[in-house]
């Protein structure tokens, strides 16, 4: 492709708002061009580029036996109810009313169109085990859209899912599949972790990210510091082992009081104990209250005043209800003495719970935690030696604290938990019968009974994707693409064009690369020659080809990788084997 004749300009300048080297360099090397907050239009640079990507992610997965099919976009808002997700997906969906008057979603995934393809198709055990993918549109709309195409409101996808008989076949497909990424991952040039990860709105028992680790990642990864023991999970989903208390025998509650108190560790120095001997009450409401509670619900959460308080754990811990923080006024209203409040006498005859329905939810912290400070329910005033089990109880007990760097790892070693930066370019999920439930995919098994599909899902963001190996393969002049990604393969630069000889030797050495299956990119402008090297570095391909004056007096042509310093020189004769060789590297 001649320069001249290619669509799209490089800029100078990166949008003011662009924080992350992918938005810089993306926007400034024409690949992108922003149409509204969080969605883009791909010009024919990225294009080509997203395109690639693309065909290495269907080579693996063709790899491993997938078959690709395409579903629609839009799709019934009812076939969301019946999968219980309609009113629960976060974001909320993306909808609209056709000309019939019937609700439609714009899909943010397709776990709910490709289980009624199958439940459609599926008859028998010998049916299974087979998996389906497809690459294309998707919606998500995001409330804070940032950095480009790492975070998004439309953008491709490549979506697979997997449909066994047992759990056993469902393990399998969940290893052929990270495998296959780990794969398309190596492929396209960036080295990733797999680590433990939260379901969110797609749901099922486990799932896995895959985390390019980058500072410019909006994800927070810990990774135990025992390179022995391989623990990796994101930060919606760490475990650590909680310092352990100091056994003591229980003592009786007692009183203080604490004028102006108002804070954990206000609290700790009055009274003279460490953080970790204090209970934090923390006050949510649904985001979307229920019929009975009209809008009068709160969460009564606590925890051990030296831990926070992880929401995504939260969350779960109610089977996936969405919460915010409940305000002073609906705290107020519960009969909640913010500052000085306990689960210690909540079900008290005058108690909060008399006044409000109230859901009760402790960290497993404070199980074995003796002797622990804690609010007194009135102003002014704390109790002294509350004990979980004989002074207040919690409906629901479960891990709910966030890990932080330095905590000590959750499995048997001695290593402790660091924290890293990094960007999700993959998750896969177990989603076992959730789908196949409420959306009938069934089969008749080998003893004739009916039973229900296990399925697995496996997304990639190819947008995602690309930004993210930019984020790895960039220098403050521009983006070092690797080869299998890069839109072309060579920036061929003509300098001195006013030179006729150089004109003709550039034009004929362009068309013999051509020729040779070479992808270039042949800089044939009117322009400066510090102008194409710029732009050369800015796009980043993987070599630079200089042909000039004063090259062409010794017969000779300049080579230079994108990720080196070093300038070559080869003889034009021989030019077409010296570019391959350069990008073999």
């Amino acid at each position: 492709m001649r320069l001249s004749r290619s669509f799209g300009k490089t800029l100078r300048q990166a949008p003011a708002d662009a924080e992350t080297a992918s938005h810089k360099y993306l926007t400034r090397a024409g690949f992108v061009q922003q149409v509204a907050a969080g969605i883009y239009s791909y010009l024919p640079l990225g294009w080509r580029s997203l395109t690639k990507i693309s065909n290495i992610i269907r080579e693996e997965m063709n790899r491993t036996g997938a078959q690709e099919v395409s579903m629609p976009v839009v799709q019934p808002r009812e076939l969301w109810e019946q999968s219980g997700r309609a009113d629960t997906f976060q974001p909320p969906l993306a909808t609209l009313t056709d000309r019939r008057g019937r609700k439609m979603i714009i899909a943010p995934t397709h776990e709910e169109t490709t289980t009624l393809m199958v439940a459609a198709n599926l008859e028998s055990y010998r049916d299974l085990p087979f998996n389906l993918y497809q690459i294309q549109t998707k919606f998500r709309d995001e409330a804070r859209p940032r950095a480009g195409l790492l975070r998004v409101r439309e953008f491709e996808m490549k979506d697979a899912y997997s449909f066994d008989k047992d759990e056993e076949g469902l393990d399998v497909s969940f290893r052929e599949m990270a495998d296959a990424y780990r794969r398309i991952f190596s492929r396209v040039g960036i080295d990733v972790r797999m680590v433990e990860a939260d379901s969110g709105p797609i749901g099922g028992k486990d799932s896995n990210e895959f985390v390019l680790l980058a500072d410019s990642g909006e994800d927070t990864i810990f990774v135990c510091s025992d390179e022995n023991c391989g623990y990796a999970a994101n930060a919606e989903k760490a475990e650590f082992k909680k310092p352990a208390a100091e056994p003591e025998e229980p003592r009786e509650l007692e009183e203080v009081h604490t004028p102006g108190i108002k804070t954990i560790e206000a609290l700790a120095e009055f009274v003279g104990v460490p953080v970790s001997k204090t209970v934090k009450a923390v006050f949510y409401t649904p985001e979307t209250p229920s019929e009975t509670s009209a809008g009068g619900e709160i969460v009564f959460v606590s925890i051990r005043g030296d831990l926070e308080v992880n929401e995504t754990k939260l969350r779960n811990s109610m089977g996936g209800a969405e919460l915010r923080f409940a305000t002073p006024e609906e705290v107020a209203a519960a009969g909640i003495v913010a500052g000085s409040a306990s689960a210690i006498g909540l079900d008290d005859e005058n108690g909060p719970r008399s006044r409000a329905r109230i859901t009760s939810i402790a960290d497993d912290s404070l199980v074995d935690s003796p002797n622990l400070v804690a609010g007194a329910n009135r102003t002014d005033y704390h109790l002294k030696n509350g004990n979980y089990g004989r002074d207040f109880s919690a409906d629901v007990v479960a891990d709910i604290a966030m890990a932080r760097a330095g905590d000590a790892c959750p499995n048997d070693c001695n290593g402790h938990l660091v924290e890293h930066r990094g960007v999700e370019v993959g998750h896969i999920f177990k989603l076992g019968t959730r789908y196949s439930e409420s959306m009938g995919a069934t089969f008749i098994d080998e003893d004739g009974s009916e039973k229900l599909a296990i399925m697995g899902c496996y997304g990639i963001g190819i947008g995602r994707l690309l930004a993210a190996t930019v984020e790895a393969n960039h220098d403050d002049k521009g983006m070092i693409l690797p080869r299998a990604i890069a839109p072309y393969e060579v920036y061929l630069a003509r300098l001195n064009t006013n030179d006729e000889t150089v004109v003709t030797a550039a034009d004929k050495f362009y068309d013999e690369l051509v020729s040779a299956g070479v992808e270039v990119l042949f800089d044939d402008r009117d322009e400066p020659p510090g102008v194409k090297f710029n732009d050369a570095d800015l796009i980043g391909l993987p070599l630079r080809v200089v042909v000039s004056a004063r090259g062409l007096r010794n017969g000779e042509i300049e080579l230079k990788r994108r990720d080196s310093d070093e300038i070559t020189m080869a003889p034009l004769s021989e030019g077409v084997q010296a570019v391959k060789v350069a990008l073999e590297g």
